[in-house]
């Protein structure tokens, strides 16, 4: 008998300490800080992601809390997850182009050859980003809060090598979710429509594009050079990326955990600039091994053609006339 109440007893007490384990793992679980982005491996997206959860793990170790990224759209496409950030099943998405999608004042990066260098995107994120744009985002219940980078654009197709405006007659271009970007890309004689980023490689191999845009790094580890013959460099946008929560949930988590994502997000900034500007030099030279035909186009006829978007932009969106003029103020002598 006292041998089976012994039994009984420690069986007892193991199966509450497994019931105490699983709900650990659960509240464990719970905690996890999903960060989904549409990067693919070797992406600047990656990189940063990647970076981020590094420092904010480090710091966050033993406060319950850990970052874990989900890239290639493991999580959904950029629509999809700006979605699930506000119904709290993502912390963090990693959103470039489709934030005009969320608001108008967003096409301000959609401006052809506005922003000359990251020196110059440094100087305008307090002015423009951080005291305009994030109290735009947080009207449409999201919160900005780190700026990283999807870097210069140049467009890359099967046709011919594109040296101005003029040789985009006809062709058939993919674009990211940015109205302002299609209606650039229309005002140069393109024929652009839309298309997730994880649908792209597919669709230029089977030809219902003609060719596309994205910076060196999404490019390259999207693989794109294996179905895209000319690389034309044109760097006609500069897009940030904008590490991006739901407000609402955002308010909910602890301050001191707050602090130490931001400060994480803001130490990531300084990396992906410094690793973007690498890659533009590195990946270059692999895209022209590749046997990709590389030609650097005529800039000046290009923004000679932008004149229109630029005035349609700044007449139609609310504040865009203001940020235009201090974003070219800002950049003088750069």
């Amino acid at each position: 008998m006292h041998i089976r109440k012994a039994m009984m007893t420690t069986t007892g007490i193991l199966v509450a300490g497994l019931m105490m384990v699983g709900s650990s793992q659960l509240q464990a679980a719970d905690k996890e800080l999903k960060f989904g982005h549409v990067g693919k491996p070797g992406s600047l997206f990656e990189f940063s992601v990647n970076d981020f959860a590094k420092r904010a793990n480090a710091a966050l170790a033993g406060k319950g809390y850990k970052v874990v990224g989900y890239g290639s759209s493991q999580l959904g496409k950029d629509k999809e997850l700006l979605k699930k950030l506000k119904l709290g099943t993502i912390t963090f998405s990693l959103p470039s182009s489709v934030m005009s999608s969320v608001s108008d004042s967003f096409g301000i990066f959609d401006m052809p050859y506005l922003i000359k260098s990251r020196d110059h995107m440094k100087k305008l994120l307090k002015p423009v980003v951080w005291k305009k744009l994030n109290k735009v985002v947080k009207r449409k219940k999201y919160e900005i809060v780190g700026i990283w980078e999807n870097g210069f654009r140049h467009i890359t197709n099967n046709k011919h090598p594109i040296n101005t405006p003029a040789d985009l007659k006809g062709i058939k271009l993919r674009t990211p979710k940015s109205i302002w970007r299609v209606k650039m890309f229309k005002a140069y004689g393109a024929n652009p429509s839309p298309l997730s980023f994880s649908e792209l490689f597919s669709a230029l191999k089977t030809g219902t594009f003609d060719g596309q845009e994205n910076p060196f790094a999404q490019i390259h580890s999207a693989k794109l050079q294996e179905v895209q013959k000319y690389l034309s460099l044109t760097g006609h946008v500069y897009t940030p990326a904008y590490v991006l929560v739901s407000r609402k949930h955002w308010k909910k988590m602890p301050k001191d955990i707050k602090k130490i994502l931001k400060k994480a997000a803001k130490a990531t900034q300084g990396a992906t600039y410094k690793k973007a500007a690498e890659l533009e030099v590195s990946l270059l030279a692999d895209l022209k091994k590749s046997g990709m035909k590389v030609n650097k186009a005529n800039r000046q006829s290009f923004v000679d053609a932008s004149t229109a978007i630029y005035d349609k932009f700044a007449t139609s969106v609310n504040g865009a006339f203001g940020m235009l003029n201090q974003i070219n103020t800002l950049g003088k002598g750069l």
